[in-house]
């Protein structure tokens, strides 16, 4: 397995040093024979690129950097195509997830032989600090939403953390740019093939807007259209 790890940033100058370091303490299982950095700027206006810059010198790793801000998605979207691996795992930069969990993820995809491992914050198993009940009802509303459109049930539609293969990444066409990316592509992956996908529980230490958090409660109408738009209506 060649693993490549993508890393949208905008603004997060105070974590993705310590993340970046705490990817490159893993170790990852012996089937790994090869791993990747893939850091997308996402035009950020802070210290985060002399940062990024900074430990090219101590890690190997690929920065890219957007001229204009894109959104999530389209980060992610062009790590996908800069990047080398033939499976690529999602890492958020502002460590709300931890890096130490991406071993299990990946045993768990090798174990099951699937092309898609979904991250969730609310399975059993791990112990967590407690969150916002309001993000919380929302998040298990879109996630039964989506379960009940495509027949699968999930625990955690929203969760950053996703572990794709790039064979099935090729297969989804994906279009979001902003936060509702993460439902397009579990929903389009799950029309793929539904035993294709396996959730594996995370931790989680969240942020608020005060601490940087960038989703707000008006973006929970634009997840909601992008779970229509694809579950119901089937767009593609």
């Amino acid at each position: 397995m060649f693993l490549s790890i993508i890393i949208p940033v905008f603004n997060e100058q105070d974590t993705i040093g310590i993340v970046l370091e705490k990817i490159n303490e893993l170790n990852f299982p012996d089937f790994v024979r090869k791993s990747e950095i893939v850091v997308v700027n996402d035009f950020s206006t802070d210290k985060s690129a002399d940062i990024i810059d900074a430990y090219k010198g101590k890690i190997p790793l690929m920065h890219i950097k957007l001229e204009a801000n894109s959104g999530k998605g389209a980060a992610v979207r062009t790590g996908f195509k800069n990047a080398n691996g033939d499976v690529f795992l999602i890492q958020d930069a502002d460590l709300e997830l931890l890096p130490s969990d991406i071993p299990s993820m990946l045993t768990a995809m090798k174990k099951l032989d699937v092309e898609f491992i979904n991250g969730s914050r609310y399975m059993a198993g791990i112990s967590r600090p407690l969150s916002s009940y309001r993000r919380y009802l929302g998040n298990k509303f879109f996630t039964f939403l989506t379960s009940v459109l495509i027949n699968v049930k999930l625990t955690d539609m929203a969760c950053g953390y996703k572990l794709v293969k790039r064979s099935l990444i090729e297969k989804l066409k994906l279009k979001e740019n902003r936060f509702g990316f993460e439902a397009e592509m579990i929903i389009k992956a799950m029309r793929v093939k539904k035993n294709n996908v396996a959730e594996v529980p995370v931790h989680y230490f969240p942020r608020n807007e005060g601490e940087g958090k960038k989703l707000k409660n008006s973006d929970g109408f634009k997840i909601l259209w992008t779970i229509t738009k694809y579950g119901l209506f089937r767009m593609k």
